[in-house]
């Protein structure tokens, strides 16, 4: 065991190198999954800005388009950047499925950034690719 001396210029030194250290800030992400713009005429729904969540997502719109028909299980039809739902739905459920869309498909996991994108593995499977962190993960496809 060394002197106790040498432990307290130790300390000293650790201390020193510490305090000219650069004070680490925590990494603030300026991503913001988008909110649904919706209305509702007679027995549709509307998504109105369908354009933005996509370009957001890195995707088309029709991509979007399916997952909603899919996690909703009614029709739906892509009319000039709009997306109309047959079916009455709310801003909150329309708000739900797309940020699970977005928690699935485009946002990683391990690093939790949206630089992304996805590979296909065959028979309806994708592989998740993080352009950040080069995570790597496989996720069924819509």
């Amino acid at each position: 065991m060394a002197p106790t001396g040498s432990d307290e210029g130790y300390t000293m030194l650790l201390d020193r190198a510490f305090s000219k250290m650069p004070n680490l800030v925590a990494e603030s992400s300026d991503f913001v999954i988008p909110t649904v713009d919706s209305i509702v005429q007679g027995n549709k729904t509307i998504i109105r800005n369908l354009s933005v969540i996509s370009d957001k997502a890195r995707c088309k719109p029709a991509e979007i388009a399916r997952y909603v028909s899919k996690e909703l299980a009614v029709p739906v039809n892509l009319e000039e950047q709009r997306l109309v739902i047959n079916g009455r739905f709310t801003n909150d459920d329309l708000n739900k499925r797309v940020r699970r869309y977005f928690e699935i498909y485009v946002i990683c996991k391990e690093c939790h950034k949206p630089d992304s994108h996805l590979e296909s593995a065959g028979r309806g499977i994708f592989n998740f690719v993080c352009e950040a962190c080069g995570a790597r993960y496989g996720v069924k496809h819509y």
